[in-house]
């Protein structure tokens, strides 16, 4: 038995004696966005270091729980926060939270992120759903031994898995009729991630935009290969808390990405809570 599937298991089991419900959808909420957890019913926490193996959080923004209950009268699993490399952590170990709500049973899994507009036509605040990645981080959370246990989908356990559709096109549109039936703007890009912590620089931006990239980050990607890797669909939803270097004459700093995101979250969370009955559903059919 591989280490990683072990602590999995270890910490599936910790989850299962804590709470009874059985989440078919898993939601990762990014910096600044944390108090949409707030919508889950019947609620049990678990804070992220009495999980067996359980990376921790070590970013403001990021409060470490992991949240099961009832959206709707979907179960689900929030993830209050993630952990990132830059923290120090392998890229197994920030991935291992995404593997878990896979063995705990979530069939899909909405990905959330405070992100760099690199896109002019943003402004400060916008939501975008993510069309697309480019990881430049430099490293893939596939890296190693396959381990079937993680990877087996139509009772076939996946090497090299396919990434044309990473973000669902069937989730994608669902968000984007929400969007239109709240009268939310939602626009649609590619998020780009980087490795971080630093910012990047104005000459890295507009290499980034020749690219083809609209947003930039340093987190996300690697939770959505191996939600792929595993299956599991994905919708990827990104509030622009920030323009990315040189866009505009300002310099960049955390808190703003913070008070942007608490700002915002009204909207975000109620598109996002419409959207998890239909995501639900989406990814049963």
């Amino acid at each position: 038995m591989s280490e990683q599937y072990t602590r999995a298991t270890q910490a599936l089991t910790h989850i299962s004696l804590k709470s009874q419900i059985k989440p078919v959808l898993g939601i990762i909420l990014g910096s600044g966005l944390g108090n949409f957890a707030a919508q889950v019913e019947n609620a049990d926490v678990i804070p992220y270091e009495e999980i067996p193996g359980w990376p921790q959080s070590t970013v403001e923004g990021h409060s470490g729980k992991l949240v099961l209950g009832t959206i709707a009268g979907v179960p689900v699993a929030v993830m209050q926060g993630r952990v990132h490399a830059y923290e120090g952590y392998a890229m197994e170990e920030v991935v291992f939270p995404t593997r878990v709500l896979g063995l705990l049973g979530c069939k899909s899994l909405i990905v959330t992120n405070a992100a760099g507009g690199i896109n002019t036509s943003y402004g400060e605040g916008a939501l975008v759903n993510i069309t697309d990645h480019i990881n430049l981080t430099g490293r893939n959370a596939a890296i190693g031994a396959n381990d079937a246990r993680f990877a087996v989908v139509d009772g076939a356990a996946q090497r090299f898995f396919d990434m044309s559709n990473a973000y669902s096109p069937k989730l994608r549109a669902l968000a984007k009729a929400e969007a239109a039936k709240q009268e939310i703007a939602l626009h649609e890009g590619v998020y780009l991630a980087v490795l971080g912590p630093s910012y990047e620089t104005p000459a890295e931006i507009r290499a980034f935009r020749t690219l083809g990239a609209d947003l930039v980050g340093m987190s996300t990607v690697h939770e959505v290969i191996v939600a792929r890797h595993m299956g599991i669909q994905v919708l990827g939803i990104s509030l622009v808390t920030n323009m990315a270097a040189g866009v505009l004459d300002q310099e960049i700093n955390h808190e703003e990405v913070m008070l942007l995101g608490k700002k915002l979250e009204p909207q975000f969370g109620s598109l996002v809570k419409a959207l998890v009955p239909q995501v639900a559903a989406a990814a049963q059919a």
